[in-house]
């Protein structure tokens, strides 16, 4: 099990635009599986390679998992995890959904985002085999979630400008008291 660190925001490998994979090697196959280990041992639901440091078209996501306290150690019950490489959104309905989202790069944060209620999603699979998901609800917004990682985009985009600032503002006065207390 490898947890990898958290790309944390104003990172500006978060604004970076992902690489498609080329082709599914050992090391993507890697690559997913610390990925998955990261999201469970920080209590996620989704997780872009970018917020890994990895700027590859690469996400994985499990919205069913819930841990579960053993011995003083949370222990991940994997619920249905999924691995989409390269994924692309090839149909969004009319109908939006407000959901309360957060982000692994941004800790204790959350608001209210705005998303298409129902998706469809191209990606390959593991065995690089062309899939094709229809999601909705969580599982929509989670995905959308994430692909926008991929384009540079992240939640708080989606949000009024006022609170994106405060939400910013609160991030980079965070990250300075941490460097603070490393001194």
């Amino acid at each position: 099990m490898t947890v990898l660190p958290i790309v944390i925001s104003p990172d500006p490998r978060l604004k970076q635009r992902s690489e498609a994979v080329a082709s599914i090697t050992p090391d993507i196959i890697a690559l997913v599986e610390n990925m998955f280990d990261t999201m469970y041992a920080s209590n996620g639901i989704g997780l872009a390679a970018v917020q890994v440091g990895v700027l590859k078209r690469v996400i994985v996501v499990d919205i069913e998992w819930h841990p579960r306290e053993r011995h003083e150690r949370t222990i991940a019950i994997r619920g249905n995890p999924i691995a989409l490489i390269n994924p692309e959104i090839v149909h969004s309905s009319e109908d939006e959904r407000s959901h309360d989202e957060g982000c692994l790069s941004f800790p204790g944060h959350y608001s209210e985002v705005i998303r298409p209620d129902s998706i469809t999603v191209r990606y390959q699979n593991l065995q690089g085999e062309e899939c094709t998901l229809d999601a909705t609800g969580l599982l929509s917004t989670c995905l959308q979630h994430e692909i926008d990682h991929m384009n540079g985009i992240v939640f708080v985009d989606h949000i009024s400008r006022l609170k994106r600032e405060f939400i910013m503002r609160k991030l980079i006065k965070a990250q300075k008291n941490a460097t603070n207390l490393d001194s």
